[in-house]
């Protein structure tokens, strides 16, 4: 008869593993977390913040079709490979978007494209220009596929490009909220007495300021930009962490395990983090969970109200304040693409928050 292991750490694994739908948002995130790296890769327009503009094919529909002129470039400095595959490429060729182009002797005549019947007119450039004169490589047909925004940027590669802010900025507010909030968290509910009311006090006059001005007034004090609000985001979260860590924490440190930590001579260090601490895990986990989520929300709010990642950065908040007015235009694709990304990532973290939660309840 072969031995089964039934440890608590492979009985959640099991549990987790039967919540479809737990499964799924982890694949999912998995998978959103892999184009955040590889965006650049991945994404049709591969220059930095994926901005290369072309105002005549401003807010075209999805799966939208032009022919587009490159133009030859000899100044354009070297870049390596790794820069290029995730930081995008910083000197970025000439692109022109054209409706027609015809060769007449030694000069390649073509017509810029231009939309509701505007005439324009043709413009020329040596065929020496080319390398060896070989115009046709340098003329291809680009498609669209979410269509361009108003700026004439392909919308895809504003939504590849932009799934790295909402997806990191979790990670690294939850960081945060998970140093302060453990550490301060422990304080509290180990010691007790006037080190928790003092850190309690903090804990409530925090918790009392609404979440969205305290980010703003963070935000505004460390300057607008791409780090300061992800750290923003994450001083603003941890109260949560810390309130779950006490909590739990009360209410273990009187058992056996901690009475024998304390009876070998153990200093109060090593019994928080080697014996209380990883006995509590299983709802910080949980709240870490529901943290991302919200980190993700509140960095969407911050990008619409304008002091979240400045442009040119592609931000899914950002895209919807630039074309949520394109809604009742006839054009609310510009909005909705990135706002099912919010929401679609979202839910996945809520998911498996409630899948981790079913899971590492001993309980049942």
């Amino acid at each position: 008869m072969s031995y089964k292991s039934h440890s608590l750490r492979q009985l959640a694994l099991q549990k987790f593993k039967k919540n479809v739908w737990g499964v799924f948002s982890l694949f999912f995130i998995l998978f959103v977390g892999f184009i955040s790296i590889f965006a650049y890769a991945l994404a049709p327009d591969n220059s930095m913040h994926a901005n290369q503009m072309h105002l005549s094919i401003h807010s075209k529909k999805p799966g939208f079709k032009v022919q587009m002129l490159t133009m030859p470039n000899q100044n354009i400095n070297k870049q390596s490979f790794l820069s290029k595959v995730f930081y995008g490429e910083k000197n970025t060729i000439t692109e022109i978007a054209i409706s027609d182009f015809k060769v007449d002797k030694d000069n390649l005549f073509y017509t810029e494209y231009a939309s509701d019947g505007i005439i324009v007119v043709s413009k020329s450039i040596p065929l020496q220009a080319f390398p060896e004169g070989n115009y046709k490589s340098f003329i291809n047909e680009k498609s669209f596929v979410f269509g361009t925004d108003k700026y004439g940027r392909d919308l895809l590669s504003r939504v590849l490009v932009g799934a790295r802010v909402s997806f990191f900025i979790g990670f690294v507010a939850v960081f945060i909220s998970l140093l302060i909030g453990i550490f301060m968290g422990s304080l509290a509910g180990y010691f007790g007495g006037k080190v928790d009311a003092v850190i309690m006090w903090i804990i409530n006059v925090t918790w009392s300021i609404p979440t969205l001005l305290l980010v703003i007034a963070i935000t505004l004090a460390l300057g607008k930009g791409f780090w300061q609000v992800f750290i923003a985001v994450g001083l603003t979260m941890w109260v949560e962490v810390a309130r779950v860590v006490r909590g739990q924490i009360i209410s273990v440190k009187e058992m056996q395990y901690v009475t024998a930590a304390r009876a070998l001579g153990f200093n109060d260090f090593r019994i928080i983090s080697k014996h209380i601490l990883p006995n509590i895990m299983a709802p910080v986990i949980v709240i870490s969970a529901a943290n991302f989520a919200a980190a993700i929300l509140i960095e969407s709010g911050l990008s619409f109200l304008g002091i979240g990642a400045q442009p040119p950065m592609a931000s899914w908040g950002a895209m919807i304040k630039d074309h949520y007015n394109y809604i009742i235009l006839g054009k609310p694709y510009l909005a909705i693409i990135p706002g099912l990304c919010i929401m679609s990532l979202v839910m996945s973290f809520m998911l498996i928050g409630n899948a981790l939660r079913d899971a590492l309840d001993v309980k049942t």
